[in-house]
Order: structure tokens, then C-alpha cells, then sequence
């Protein structure tokens, strides 16, 4: 067990360590124990700039306190170093498994961090319910049932799915769907559910759907497809053409699955494969996961690493924050051999509980699957170097568009969404040189009385005041977000309006003392025709831009995000507003006067707009509790 290691400092030492770099390394490095452990390395202003693991903490940070033969990367971690914290582990692996935790949570620059991490999507056979249903899962296994996957992406899992609801006709509703149907629904009529809720196909028969779904799953569709083929034969035979056609249909369901599957190797049964290829100082790594002898897909990633570091020692890294909150599988083919790798197998097997190897296979079917994946791996950085390259030049074009003295990296693009004051929601989204970046998006749900009226300049104001007013205050407190590549103040912000937003959004941002934040308004042309977009600057003239700039197109999609993302809050809120009557909220109502309210005024808005007299002729309703319900409506009493 991991437990946090305070050196007992001489007398000497008994004081804070003062100034940086090598004089603070050395400070800690005296009293640390020969233990395993893992070091985190903290710069002035209290950010993890880089963790490490180490067999001996007080070997491995001795060396950081050499003076020379360190590369330029580790020169600048060292002089960038004012504090340390330590960690003393049993084992060197679980040295390495917490390493990977820490690096995950804090992203410090110097290491190698894993970004989009996402959980993986699987297919669940579940069986809470005595009638088994087919679903889409992700995160946490803690429903009762088979999983199957993982599946590199929910497009692969659906339509999967579909195709399995095709071939084996099991359910998908849930099961308080399933518990109230009373005739079949329309998934039975275009034959992809078999509709064993009323009963359309007995409990064995259905049992029996499932059983071979599952063993489809689990790779024996081979088999599979040779037993239907029969019976769709012998159907034939009987002149039963009817039946003969669903076994056809089943048949063609599986292929369909299995084709989608492209690979399906012979010799490998269940694998994550992980093929990694730099150019440029780019890095990209192709991961493929195989289960039961067939391939669920794959999905390239793009770790961010110092150019400086090998291919051998950003896979290892790679590789230890994957599978840090994910499933592992029993063998891990590699592009790269690992100079760490029996210490991997060794913290992985600790992890998943059963034996896992890793392997960087030389020749063989296993070979010819890397080779595979290397080429999948070169094809997506070149994808991704090209994008880059084009986002790049974009972003220069709005810099020269907008008069900025240099490309944006992070732009703030801000809208709102309603229907005449109901439901208001506003919406921040953010891109940079990456493209968008989701994890920073931001909804607003509107507080102030400008959003029930329909207020756009009011709503816009609060949006503004809330989100720099939390930057302020993050900034204050240090909590700025600590990865280079994505400042925490924006280079610009782009609004949805015109002269009259950005003066309003100007004075919002001067009562907060923020002063020098590009700002520009966009306003809709005329006819609310895209390419005829004003452009408002302070301190300028409005201005168009040409209807074939490449700019224009642009900050065209950042506003329909922006739209796209303030739409979904708002249908959001709507929908469950819906089902949200405000009579529910005043105290002594049930559900026995409720009703004979609404029959009463036949809807809630009916009751709130009813005197104080009427209410009281309800049924049931006194003179005390119809002056509640007057009040709940009524700020200004009767």
C-alpha cells in the first residue's frame, strides 16, 4: 500500500528549501529512503510539472541533482522545480500504476498525457430481468449480465446492434417498456425483435435467441452461420419458404457483422493491439482490441510528448494511464519493445487479476496485424498533421481579420436559446488550434429575470458575468487550467449580435476590471443569410468579409456550435419541464386536489391566472389553502 513519505530533516535541513532547481532537488534528496515510490515535481506557482516512479526515490532524484549531462527538456523540468512530494510504494509496479494515476489527474508538461479518454462502449446481454435485452453499456459493469467489447467507437456498437437485433431478434426496450406492453411494437413488425413481451415467442425459444447471440459474440459465428445454413436448407426442402427467408435474413445479419469487422485474425483470441509512429514531432498511437477471435475496431490517439522523448518511452507511458480505469486483456501486442516491460506485465497483472503479456512479435499473423495497425497509425497522424496545418493557417487568417497580434489559441464563442423567455440557456464553446474543444464547453442556465422575459442583452450580461467573474476567481486562487496547449484566458471572444451586444458585453467586462480581451460581435445580414455577416469591433467600423474567405466559413462554424450546443440545453430543460407541473410545488396540494383543480381549470396555467374567489369554489380547496396557491402565482398578494 502506497503511503506519503515526510523525510525526517537534520537539523540543518530543518527549514523550507528556498529558490529552485538543483538546491531544492538536493534539500529532499538527503533524507529520501532506497524505497520505491513516486515524486512529483512542483514549479513556483504550485503546478505538478512532471511525476516519476522510481525502484529507489533516493537514487533516482540524487541524479536530477548533476550538474550537466541532462537533456534540454530535463534542464529546463530542473531549474523549473521549486518543491517536491513524495510517495513511498511497496513494489516498484505499484510505483508505476500510481505514477500513471498522478500523471492522469494532473497533466504535468514535461510528462507524456494521454488525452480524449474516454470510456469504451459494450455490447451487454443483460439479465436483471427474467427476459434478457440487448443494450449499448458504458462506464462501470455493475448491471447483471455478458459484456462483449470494448468497441472502439458507439457508431461501431449500434450498428452492431442492429444488425444482432436482425440476426437473433432479441429486445432492446427496457424493462419497464417490456413489463407494460400490451401488443407487440414496431421493432416486431420489421422483424428485429422476436416480441417475447406478449408472448409472440414462448421463454424457451427466446432463451434459446439469446444463447446463440451469445455465442456469436463470443466468436463462433462460423459455427453459427453452418447451423442456419442447414435449417434454412432444410426449410426449403419442406417448402416452408417463409422460414427459409428469416434463416436467409439471420445469415446475412452475421455476415454483415462480421464484415464490418474487417480483420478477424486466427491465431489471436483476445488482444489490445498498440502500433505507434512519430513524425514531426507528432505522435500518434493505432489501438485495436480483438476479442474472441474478432475484431471490435480501433481508434487512433494522439498523446502529447516532448520531442526530445524515444517511441519506446512514450508507448510505455501511453500504455500505463490507458489501462489505468480500463479492462485488460490477457495479451498487449506492441510496435515497440519496452525497456519497462516485464515491470508492466508485472503492475498489469496486479491490476486485472489473471496473467497478461506483452509481446512485440517479430514474424507471424501477429507481426502482419502490427504491420497493419503501423500503417492505420501513419495514415491518421498525416490526417492530423494536415488538419493542423490547415486549422493553423485559419486561425492566422481570423488573427489578420480581427487585428490580433497573434494566432488565437483558445477563442470563446458565446450564444443563448430560448422560446420567448421559456426554458433560457445560454452556451459558451471553446476552440483553439485543435479544433474544438468540448471538455471546455460551458451551459448557463438563466438565473436573472432578463432570461424569463427573453432579455438578449440581459442574458448575454449574465453569461459574461458569471464566466469571467469564475475565471477571475480561478486565477486568483491559482486554479488555472495547467495545460500549455490550452490557456485559461481567452486570445478572443465572439459573440451573436451586433454594435449594441458588444458595447453591452464591453461594460460587463470593464466592471470586472478585464480590459484587453479581443471582443467581436457577429450579427446575421439582412435576411439572416449566411456569407452577408457584419462584423462589429470596438474602435472600427463594422465590416464584411469576402463570401468565399475561407475566415468566413470559419467563424460561421463556431457560431452554429455555439447555436448547435445553446439548442441542445435549451431542448434539454424543455423536455424535462414537460413532465414538471408547478402545482406539484405548493405545499398541501396532492394528488386528489390537483386533480380537481385541473378539472376544475383544465391546466395549470389556468390555475394561475384564477382569482382568489374562483379558487375557492374548487372542491376540496379552503379559504387558506386558496390564498396559498393565489400567493405561490401572485408576488403582490390579492
Amino acid at each position: 500500500m502506497a503511503e506519503t513519505e515526510t523525510p525526517n530533516l537534520d537539523e540543518d535541513l530543518s527549514h523550507e528549501p528556498q529558490g529552485s532547481g538543483p538546491v531544492v532537488i538536493r534539500h529532499f534528496a538527503r533524507t529520501l529512503p532506497n524505497r520505491p515510490g513516486v515524486y512529483r515535481m512542483i514549479d513556483a506557482k504550485g503546478d505538478v510539472i512532471y511525476v516519476g516512479k522510481a525502484h529507489s526515490l533516493k537514487a533516482r532524484v540524487m541524479n536530477y541533482t548533476r550538474l550537466g549531462g541532462h537533456t534540454n527538456r530535463i534542464a529546463a523540468m530542473i531549474a523549473s522545480t521549486a518543491d517536491m512530494e513524495f510517495v513511498t510504494t511497496e513494489t516498484e509496479a505499484e510505483a508505476l500504476l500510481l505514477e500513471a494515476n498522478l500523471i492522469k489527474k494532473h497533466k504535468p508538461r514535461y510528462n507524456v498525457t494521454l488525452r480524449d479518454d474516454k470510456s469504451f462502449p459494450y455490447i451487454l446481454i443483460a439479465r436483471e430481468h427474467p427476459v434478457p435485452q440487448i443494450a449499448k453499456h458504458r462506464g462501470a459493469r455493475t448491471r447483471k449480465g455478458e459484456y462483449y467489447g470494448p468497441f472502439a467507437s458507439a457508431g461501431a456498437v449500434n450498428r452492431t446492434i442492429n444488425a444482432l437485433q436482425k440476426a437473433f431478434l432479441l429486445r432492446s426496450c427496457s424493462d419497464s417498456v417490456f413489463d407494460n406492453r400490451t401488443r407487440p411494437c414496431l421493432l416486431f413488425q420489421i422483424k428485429r425483435c422476436s416480441a417475447p413481451c406478449t408472448g409472440e415467442i414462448d421463454r424457451q425459444s427466446y432463451e434459446a435467441l439469446v444463447t446463440e447471440a451469445e455465442e456469436f459474440l463470443e466468436g463462433k459465428s462460423l459455427a453459427m452461420k453452418a447451423k442456419l445454413a442447414r435449417e434454412m436448407q432444410e426449410a426449403s426442402e419442406r417448402l416452408d419458404f417463409e422460414t427459409a427467408a428469416r434463416y436467409r435474413d439471420r445469415i446475412a445479419a452475421m455476415s454483415f457483422v462480421t464484415s464490418e469487422q474487417g480483420i478477424n485474425p486466427e491465431t489471436v483470441d483476445e488482444a489490445d493491439l498498440f502500433a505507434l509512429v512519430q513524425q514531426g514531432g507528432h505522435t500518434c498511437v493505432q489501438v485495436f482490441f480483438f476479442r474472441s477471435g474478432q475484431n471490435w475496431g480501433n481508434r487512433a490517439y494522439f498523446p502529447r510528448a516532448d520531442r526530445s522523448l524515444a517511441e519506446p518511452e512514450i508507448l510505455a507511458s501511453f500504455l500505463a494511464q490507458f489501462y489505468d480505469d480500463k479492462p485488460i486483456p490477457r495479451l498487449i501486442l506492441l510496435s515497440h519493445a519496452l525497456e519497462e516491460q516485464e515491470l508492466l506485465a508485472e503492475a498489469f497483472c496486479t491490476r486485472a487479476g489473471h496473467k497478461v503479456e506483452l509481446l512485440h512479435p517479430q514474424r507471424g499473423e501477429k507481426r502482419s496485424l502490427l504491420d497493419h495497425a503501423l500503417n492505420n497509425a501513419r495514415e491518421a497522424l498525416a490526417r492530423r498533421m494536415a488538419e493542423s496545418q490547415s486549422q493553423a493557417r485559419l486561425l492566422q487568417g481570423v488573427a489578420r481579420a480581427f487585428g490580433l497580434d497573434a494566432s488565437p489559441k483558445r477563442i470563446e464563442v458565446f450564444d443563448n436559446s430560448h422560446i420567448q423567455g421559456a426554458e433560457p440557456v445560454g452556451a459558451m464553446i471553446v476552440a483553439g488550434p485543435e479544433g474544438f474543444i468540448k471538455s471546455q464547453y460551458r451551459r448557463f442556465n438563466m438565473r436573472s429575470q432578463a432570461g424569463s422575459e427573453g432579455d438578449d442583452f440581459g442574458m448575454m450580461r449574465e453569461m459574461l458575468t458569471r464566466r469571467y467573474t469564475r475565471l477571475l476567481k480561478e486565477e486568483a486562487e491559482g486554479e488555472t487550467a495547467r495545460n500549455d496547449e490550452i490557456p485559461h484566458r481567452p486570445d478572443l471572444i465572439l459573440i451573436d449580435g451586433g454594435q449594441g451586444q458588444v458595447s453591452s458585453a464591453l461594460a460587463v467586462l470593464a466592471d470586472l476590471g478585464i480590459h484587453g480581451l479581443p471582443l467581436v460581435g457577429i450579427a446575421k445580414g439582412p435576411d439572416r443569410e449566411a456569407g452577408r455577416e457584419h462584423f462589429y469591433i470596438p474602435g472600427r467600423p463594422s465590416f464584411m468579409l469576402d463570401q468565399k474567405d475561407p475566415v468566413l466559413y470559419y467563424v460561421q462554424r463556431l457560431r452554429d456550435e455555439a447555436h448547435r450546443f445553446a439548442i441542445g440545453g435549451h431542448r434539454a430543460r424543455r423536455s424535462r419541464a414537460i413532465g414538471v407541473n408547478p402545482l406539484d410545488e405548493i405545499p398541501g396540494i396532492g394528488a386528489r386536489r390537483k386533480k380537481a383543480l385541473l378539472l376544475a381549470f383544465g391546466s395549470a396555467k389556468a390555475v394561475a391566472r384564477a382569482s382568489l374567489a374562483d379558487l375557492e369554489k374548487v372542491e376540496g380547496v379552503s379559504r387558506q389553502l386558496a390564498q396559498t396557491i393565489y400567493d405561490f402565482f401572485h408576488e403582490g398578494g390579492t
